[in-house]
């Protein structure tokens, strides 16, 4: 008998939260599958990936610095998302965020204060936010597809990081290696007792719990869901569509850029070429997971932080290839995408019903 699918009445909200998981799953046996096929051991590639850097207490450090860029640009990305503004490229605002706050560390070099760190973050968020602010204005001037724009100007934000490594920015004294000075003791984000784990990890938690507040119980979280959901109903209830568009993207670029700064002044020290690491772009999967909620980003960068350590660990322990990861990433958007559909349809057996359509 064969499977049909039934529309339902109404969106089941069981399913809405139950998909995440039901992905999380298909994404497993799917990797153990491939990864078998294709000569390795994917079973030990699933377990090394997902469940080694949960039961290893001293991997929860690495987790923690992963997971704290995800919740970032996931967080921001989501505000759009639910405005139906599709921000594609927050890896570009990312990369800006870090090169504008590179900049200040650069200019301040040989001074010392606690006023610097600020200041870097500060033009991290205004860096991210105006590079964003280049697809709102064609979006609202010309109607031109923010999807595309914001995802060109990724690229042009890698080039622009390429040049100033290898020109204007290169370390004088690093050897000719395309890369900034080391940021001084007052440029580095602290670090947080006898770990390794920098302030913006606990900074990324607690501006999650902000965006809900925001999204949740303010008038602009309100508009925000207005907007993407009917914007009829908000031109009519007075809301600027317009408006809303340059908040979100704006928004999401300031949120993209924090996270790039803290990435400069935390794990790195320093701008090096490698800095883009799609953090911006694995975000998408994080905002998609958590259901566009910042409680359930939290949970979905946690994922996806234990599949980046978890590849790593399968690199070293059966020689996993480096794209490993990446590939589960892969897979978990797209049975994400694929399950979605039993929001909306149940699954039938052809022949179960007496009547009605399929």
């Amino acid at each position: 008998m064969l499977l049909e699918l039934e529309k339902r009445k109404q969106p089941s909200r069981r399913m809405l939260y139950l998909t995440p998981v039901i992905s999380v799953l298909l994404t497993m046996i799917a990797g153990a599958t491939i990864f078998s096929l294709l000569g390795y051991d994917g079973p030990g590639a699933v377990w090394a990936i997902f469940f080694v850097p949960v039961l290893d207490i001293g991997a929860w450090q690495d987790l923690g610095i992963k997971a704290a860029p995800l919740i970032l640009i996931a967080t921001g990305l989501s505000i759009g998302f639910r405005a139906n503004v599709w921000n594609i490229g927050a890896e570009g605002q990312y990369v800006i965020g870090g090169l504008a706050g590179t900049g200040v560390a650069l200019a301040t070099w040989q001074m010392e204060g606690w006023w610097i760190l600020p200041a870097m973050c500060l033009a991290g968020v205004i860096g991210g936010a105006l590079y964003a602010g280049i697809p709102a204005f064609l979006k609202t001037k010309l109607n031109v597809s923010e999807i595309l724009t914001s995802l060109m100007l990724t690229y042009v934000s890698i080039q622009l990081l390429y040049f100033l490594m290898r020109g204007p920015w290169k370390d004088p004294e690093g050897f000719n290696f395309p890369q900034s000075r080391m940021f001084n003791d007052s440029q580095i984000l602290p670090e947080i007792g006898n770990t390794f784990v920098h302030l913006g990890v606990p900074l990324a938690f607690i501006i999650a719990v902000i965006a809900w507040y925001v999204l949740s119980k303010t008038v602009f979280g309100f508009e925000i869901r207005v907007v993407g959901a009917a914007p009829n109903a908000a031109r009519y209830g007075g809301f600027n569509q317009k408006r809303t568009i340059w908040l979100a993207l704006l928004a999401g670029g300031g949120f993209a850029g924090f996270a790039g700064i803290l990435e400069a002044a935390g794990p790195y020290g320093q701008m090096v070429p490698q800095f883009p690491t799609g953090y911006g772009f694995t975000a998408i999967i994080v905002a998609f997971l958590g259901r566009l909620h910042p409680a359930g980003i939290v949970l979905g960068a946690l994922i996806l932080a234990i599949s980046y350590v978890g590849g790593e660990i399968a690199q070293s322990s059966i020689g996993l290839p480096n794209a490993a990861s990446g590939l589960f990433q892969a897979m978990m958007l797209f049975f994400l995408l694929a399950t979605d559909i039993l929001v909306n349809y149940r699954l039938r057996l052809g022949g179960a019903r007496s009547g009605g359509a399929a």
